[in-house]
Parts: C-alpha cells; structure tokens; sequence
C-alpha cells in the first residue's frame, strides 16, 4: 500500500467531540492528512481553539456547535458540511455507578450522547454519502469496555457496546454503496475525560493501566487519531465492520 493512501486531499471530514482529547486530536491529524474537517461539539471556546490548531499548521477547519443528541440539529450540520467523505462520531461522555445504583436518568442521559449520538451520525452520514454517491469511510468510537467488565461501568460499557453492534450491521447494509463502517475501541486514554481532582488518584490509575500494558504505557489522543486516520484513507479500503483496538495489549480478545 503506498505511503498515499492515507492522503486526504480533497476530502471533506466531520468529527463530533471535536473540541477536545480524542476528538481535538482526530481533527487535527485528518487536516494534517488533507481533508476539510467539520469540528462539531456543544463546546464552543474549545472547538475555536481546535480550529486555531488546525488553521496554524495550513489545514482547513469549520466550526459546527453541535448537540449530538438532538437529531434535526444533527441532521442540519451535516446538511452544512456538503458532501461528506469522512464521519469520525467520537463525541461521548463517562459515568460510573454500581449496578445496583444505577438510575434511570443516568442511563438515559449516557444512551442518549453515547449511542443516540453515534447512531444520528451513522444515519445522516450515510444518508449523505448514499445521496452523493460518495464511497466514504464512517468511523464510530467504542471503548475497552466492551471486552471485559468493569465496576461502576454498566451504563458506559453497554452503550459502547451498542455502539460496537450498530457499526457491524451498518456495514452490513451500506457495503454495496460502497461505504465502509469500522470502531475503533480504545484503551485507556490520557485525556479530559479519564482526569481525576485528586492528582495522586490520577497518577495512581495510569501506573495501573501503564502496568497492565505489556507496552508499559497509558495511551494518548494521537494514539487513537492514527487509528481513525487509518480507517478513514484508502489505506483500508478492503476493511469494513471491523473493531480496532488500540489499547496497549491490555486486552487480546479473539
């Protein structure tokens, strides 16, 4: 495979949660690669401020405030952007709660952002690239949590999981219009979201995960930028409802 297939010169990206971590550093690495990158998330100082990275280094970036839970604002930020050849839906948010605790609006408000949101940006991606008869690449956000278990994490794991299920039967049904649909599951992140208050509990969790990794590291956004980068350019042109797992080694699921 030549080192051009993962230029996207010419091509027009969308990424949720952009305005931060994985997100932030997604957008950044599609523009570096060429493309036209929508940075989409309900941040607004933070989506100016991915912008101004990507515009600083020659790329070409728009900003879209973006709510991924409300569907018609989903459907008209997409209508925006034009035609669409990549969608990276990576916006989402943690909760942790035993089990037995666990409430209604806590699961409901997770489902909504993390599977909710990922399935709004599957459909009108796909209804975009079907309409223009774009043979694009959509790329979802799943997590490690869905190859083990985890305490205080149903409500996280079980809509990554969703997410994992909607991407292979997406695949499934858009394969013929030659749109390709893949996951990306990381491991743990170095990132807002996995920050603790307390630096001494921070610095604890990552020398955990750094143990657990046969890499003897946690993993950082551009980790996981590459990742989708991948998936995004041609360089996986034969790769479709399939579930990347950048995580360290910590998990080896067949």
């Amino acid at each position: 495979m030549p080192v051009d297939a993962y230029d996207l010169t010419g091509r027009t990206a969308f990424v949720t949660g952009a305005a931060s971590g994985i997100g932030r550093a997604t957008a950044v690495l599609l523009a570096e690669a060429g493309a036209a990158v929508h940075c989409a998330d309900r941040d607004i100082p933070g989506l100016d401020e991915t912008a101004a990275l990507i515009k600083d280094r020659g790329g070409t970036a728009h900003t879209l405030p973006l709510d991924v839970t409300d569907r018609p604002q989903f459907a008209q930020a997409v209508a925006a952007a034009g035609r669409l050849d990549v969608m990276a839906a990576i916006a989402g948010i943690m909760h942790r709660s035993p089990v037995l605790e666990t409430r209604d609006e806590d699961l409901d408000r997770v489902l909504s952002v993390n599977f909710k949101g990922v399935l709004y940006a599957c459909q009108e991606a796909a209804r975009s690239m079907i309409a223009t008869g774009t043979r694009g690449s959509i790329v979802t956000m799943a997590s490690g949590a869905v190859d083990t278990g985890g305490p205080g994490l149903l409500s996280y794991g079980a809509a990554k999981a969703a997410v994992v299920q909607l991407t292979k039967t997406l695949a499934t049904e858009v394969g013929a219009h030659g749109i390709r649909v893949n996951a990306v599951a990381p491991g743990w992140i170095r990132t807002p979201m996995t920050d603790r208050e307390d630096a001494v509990a921070q610095a604890g969790v990552e020398g955990l995960m750094a143990r657990m990794s046969p890499l003897s590291r946690v993993g950082e956004p551009e980790d996981i930028a590459h990742a989708v980068l991948y998936l995004a350019s041609d360089a996986s042109s034969f790769t479709t409802g399939q579930i990347l797992r950048p995580n360290g080694g910590v998990a080896m699921p067949w």
